[in-house]
């Protein structure tokens, strides 16, 4: 009896232990689980950004997250030929903060990619509301824009400003033809920790 009751124990140690490496596998193996550690957070007025924010999220697993602004922006609003448009007074206004209506959880978070359109060859105002509402000291931000031509650079200037103690790449500027291949390649490029499967170290 007691040797029954010995190899019962044994049998049942030993499917516990199966049964753990089974599901700590299964987790590792899954496809879809996020990497609480990323986040991809992005602001877009026309769609533009955002499809390379998905992207970018869906390489990395990252955590997407939209910068909403309170008043969301009209065609009216993005008319750049018209001065006195929404978009153009607050570009010309160096105090203007649009205010955001949602809440960006990022604490647990250590590297941010950042997105955003250029507008007038500079950061929207909203992303200055972002980088002042925020705390990203010691967090690794990678930037990226998109625009029909400008240069990622000014912006990327803006926010080494806004974010003095954290650690700014140089970031990628896109366009709306950008291809699935031309993101995964520059996110592989990057010198940070992502994952394994696109080549990080």
């Amino acid at each position: 009896m007691k040797k029954l009751w010995t190899c019962f124990l044994i049998c049942l140690f030993f499917g516990l232990l199966f049964s753990c490496s089974k599901d700590n596998q299964n987790e590792s193996e899954n496809p879809n689980q996020i990497n609480q550690k990323i986040a991809v957070v992005y602001f877009s007025a026309t769609k533009t950004t955002e499809n390379i924010a998905i992207q970018i999220a869906d390489i990395t697993k990252g955590r997407l997250m939209q910068i909403l602004p309170a008043i969301p922006y009209s065609a009216d609003d993005l008319n750049y030929t018209n001065d006195d448009c929404r978009a153009n007074v607050e570009q010309n206004d160096e105090n203007a903060r649009p205010e955001i209506a949602n809440n960006i959880e990022i604490n647990d978070c250590s590297i941010m990619f950042i997105g955003y359109p250029i507008w007038w060859g500079k950061l929207p105002k909203i992303i200055y509301t972002f980088f002042d509402t925020y705390d990203l000291a010691d967090k690794t931000i990678i930037p990226f824009c998109t625009s029909g031509g400008s240069a990622i650079s000014t912006s990327v200037n803006e926010i080494k400003e806004l974010e003095p103690f954290a650690f700014v790449k140089e970031g990628k500027r896109f366009s709306s033809s950008s291809s699935q291949s031309e993101i995964k390649n520059w996110i592989a490029q990057l010198n940070v920790k992502i994952n394994e499967k696109v080549g990080m170290e």
